[in-house]
């Protein structure tokens, strides 16, 4: 009986051994996707592909976006109206846990020309806009602001805003950080009443992508623990399948001393 019993045994460690290594082999196997945030890159880059689909992600560079390295609106007369929101693509796919006290940052270069003030002192009449942005986690807004102080020509635009307790965790795909920027300016140019004379200003709007527009975030070192990425719900879904081999080596391992023990009180 103890050559049986010690057999069982060797089968239970067989049945072990796989279980786990696999779960190693599968961790060394996948690879970190630059797009995404890791340990060395918590900066996240604005793209546009010139046309109508803007998108952001942590790459400091995308063979999709515009050649140009810019995108750039012109009108001599009329309004620009940008509403521009870079949503990161592919999605968040980990969770993600912001240093306390940290700061947010994010700093975008920009080129615009015409008016867009509504001060009377030029074509806009209250249908003009100062440019705004605004940082969502996901659906929930978790920063905006306009900004009064831009003047003419090509500059760049920081913001800074702190981590607060409602925005202390980024859940994955539902919590994609989204930025969204907006700005209505407006061009009054037209021919003068002498031929080949022009009045008035055109308007034009332009933002510079890939590392010139970026935006970083305060992540914590902590994010990356295994324990984190797990979370209680998914720690449980992952240690279940072991869990329950454990539990069936253990009932296996009690049926072997049970019989055992009831065969040698047989030969007593």
């Amino acid at each position: 009986m103890r050559g049986k019993s010690v057999i069982a045994l060797v089968l239970v460690a067989m049945l072990l051994v796989p279980v786990q290594a696999g779960d190693v082999n599968a961790q060394q196997t996948q690879q970190e996707d630059p797009k995404q945030p890791n340990a060395n890159n918590t900066t996240m880059y604005m793209y546009h592909d010139g046309f109508a689909d803007a998108w952001s992600h942590f790459a400091e560079n995308d063979t999709e976006s515009s050649e140009e390295g810019e995108l750039r609106e012109e009108k001599d007369n009329g309004i620009i109206d940008i509403n521009l929101r870079f949503r990161m693509k592919p999605d968040l796919d980990k969770r993600l846990l912001m240093t306390t006290d940290g700061e947010f940052r994010g700093n975008f270069k920009i080129d615009v020309g015409g008016d867009w003030t509504n001060d009377n002192n030029g074509p806009c009449n209250n249908d003009c806009e100062n440019l705004n942005i605004t940082v969502f986690r996901g659906a929930s807004e978790v920063y905006t602001n306009q900004f009064t102080g831009i003047q003419q020509g090509e500059q760049t635009v920081p913001f800074a805003f702190a981590v607060t307790e409602d925005h202390m965790e980024w859940d994955g795909r539902d919590d994609s950080p989204i930025i969204e920027v907006t700005m209505k300016l407006k061009g009054n140019e037209q021919n003068g009443l002498i031929p080949g004379t022009v009045t008035g200003e055109q308007a034009w709007f332009a933002i510079k992508l890939g590392m010139e527009s970026k935006f970083e975030m305060p992540i914590s070192e902590d994010s990356w623990s295994e324990e984190f990425q797990a979370g209680d719900d998914m720690m449980a879904e992952e240690d279940a399948p072991g869990f329950t081999l454990v539990v069936a080596s253990a009932a296996l391992g009690m049926a072997l001393f049970v019989n055992h023990r009831k065969e040698n009180e047989g030969t007593e």
